[in-house]
């Protein structure tokens, strides 16, 4: 695959969707507003492949009055500020939601197959034994590096302006396990947040990505020795003939991205309908093989995304077992050496990083 080809691919990874407007909807008349990732809930408008959304309404009776698709994080928490009646979120926004009280609790019993999603997963979704959220896609990061360059190491990633790293607050967790062994990357006191940024402050002309298209570029025009993505992104640059590789480490960062009810639904029958078609092993594995994630549901892992199983090795325990999966830095934990910091002073902190 030529590297033209390959970034047009990846700027087109989801197609843009064709939604049915109703002015007048309600979430009473069975009609459904929704905010998800681009590729996560499509009707298919280049590809008859992947229109589930006219597949649930078909099935189901329900109509979707509003289907808003965003690409970054951002963009997702400056939208959801407006009422949606299902929403996919990361544990960023899950928590800001829960704790704004713009999302209600679930019921797990309405919802079929809930019970077919990794228990790991579903115990992400838990405040207090509530159930908050039903498990869609879930992805790792890795560090790639060029193999003609570098010989690999994740701490030499962090020690050169020769990379590339994701524009996200939580990429600080990943800092610190280059900084040094944690029992939990997530849960740093202000001394170990201190140690950590002085490791990404002391290389200040690396790149902070925003677009995997960067990536790209970036190798394939040799400014990159290393990258920090996901497993997905490996494969389409050693598609594309790059000679990429990933960084061996005994533990690595992930997230679950999760559906959620919207509070105040005088009706949420159709939501449910919503939230068990997405739990079900066909919208899984037509996401999953669509956006290069992993399905929460292992059933989901066969046809078009068995490969995407495979690379983020679902069902192996001991693979899953390596990665600790982002929480909002709750500043609520202690430490021999403090109380740890909140998510505020992470993205406080990053922001003198990232511009």
């Amino acid at each position: 695959m030529a590297i033209s080809t390959l970034v047009a691919t990846m700027g087109a990874a989801s197609p843009t969707p064709t939604p049915t407007p109703s002015p007048s909807a309600t979430q009473s008349d069975g009609t459904l507003r929704i905010l998800t990732y681009r590729g996560y809930a499509e009707y298919g408008g280049i590809s008859s492949r992947v229109n589930w959304v006219g597949s649930f309404e078909k099935e189901t009776g329900c109509r979707i009055a509003k289907l808003d698709t965003v690409e970054t994080a951002a963009d997702m928490a400056e939208l959801a500020k407006q009422p949606y009646d299902v929403i996919s979120a990361g544990p960023v926004l899950a928590a800001e939601l829960i704790a704004a009280k713009q999302v209600q609790p679930l019921d797990p019993a309405k919802i079929a197959g809930y019970d077919d999603i990794d228990e790991r997963f579903r115990d992400m979704s838990k405040v207090s034994g509530r159930v908050y959220g039903v498990p869609y896609l879930w992805a790792s990061h890795e560090f790639l590096y060029d193999s003609t360059r570098v010989k690999g190491s994740l701490r030499q990633a962090f020690e050169t302006d020769r990379a590339a790293l994701e524009d996200s607050p939580l990429t600080i967790a990943d800092a610190a396990m280059a900084a040094g062994s944690l029992d939990d990357p997530f849960e740093l006191t202000e001394s170990r947040l201190d140690d950590t940024i002085a490791l990404l402050k002391a290389h200040k002309h690396r790149s902070y990505w925003r677009s995997p298209i960067d990536l790209v570029k970036g190798f394939a025009t040799g400014a990159l020795d290393y990258a920090q993505a996901t497993p997905y992104y490996r494969l389409l640059l050693k598609e594309a003939g790059l000679p990429v590789k990933a960084v061996r480490t005994a533990e690595t960062t992930g997230w679950v991205d999760s559906w959620m009810l919207g509070a105040h639904l005088p009706d949420t029958t159709c939501a449910y309908r919503w939230l068990d078609w997405v739990t079900a092993p066909d919208a899984q594995r037509d996401a999953a093989a669509w956006v290069g994630m992993a399905p929460a549901n292992g059933k989901a892992c066969k046809g078009r995304a068995r490969v995407m199983c495979e690379t983020y090795g679902v069902g192996d325990d001991k693979r899953l077992d390596r990665i600790a999966f982002a929480v909002r830095p709750p500043g609520d934990c202690r430490a021999e050496d403090g109380e740890c910091t909140d998510y505020a002073a992470w993205a406080e902190r990053w922001s003198t990083l990232a511009q």
